[in-house]
């Protein structure tokens, strides 16, 4: 058996982002026949999900930074994908899925349901449940340590 050893990291940022961008290049190759990154396929589904949020709703719902974020939308809008508008605040914007991204999301979901599938089948149903159970706690748990500083 050819198995690469990773070596144990013992910090846990290290670890959780190793493995997020093993997790982001095995998405990524899937989703590449229809032109996605995974955080643009996260969005979509967000907003699929969602319906009309602020950009700092998105943000916060995403843990993704504000300049990541507007750069990201900023491809985004300019496929087509994102629906916009100005709030009652100059500097608020509304984002919705425009029809261009919900098509654009509908022909997508089969190839990240095959990579999801994928996943699912080599961890087994108790690690699956386990990790998105995991993952879920570790960034409310992280939010909110990062609200009480």
């Amino acid at each position: 058996m050819n198995e690469t050893l990773l070596p144990v990291l013992p910090c846990m940022c290290a670890g959780l982002r190793r493995a997020s961008r093993a997790l982001t290049q095995f998405y990524e190759e899937e989703l590449r026949p229809v032109g996605l990154r995974a955080t643009q396929f996260t969005i979509l589904q967000t907003l699929s999900l969602a319906g009309e949020v602020t950009q700092q709703e998105l943000g916060r719902m995403l843990a993704i930074d504000s300049t990541t974020l507007t750069r990201t939308l900023g491809i985004m809008n300019r496929h087509g994908w994102i629906g916009q508008r100005r709030g009652v605040d100059r500097r608020e914007r509304w984002l919705r899925l425009s029809k261009a991204g919900e098509a654009q999301l509908r022909r997508a979901l089969p190839l990240w349901e095959k990579v999801q599938a994928r996943l699912r089948l080599h961890l087994g149903p108790g690690e699956w449940e386990a990790l998105k159970k995991l993952t879920d706690s570790v960034t409310l748990a992280v939010t909110e340590l990062g609200d009480r500083s």
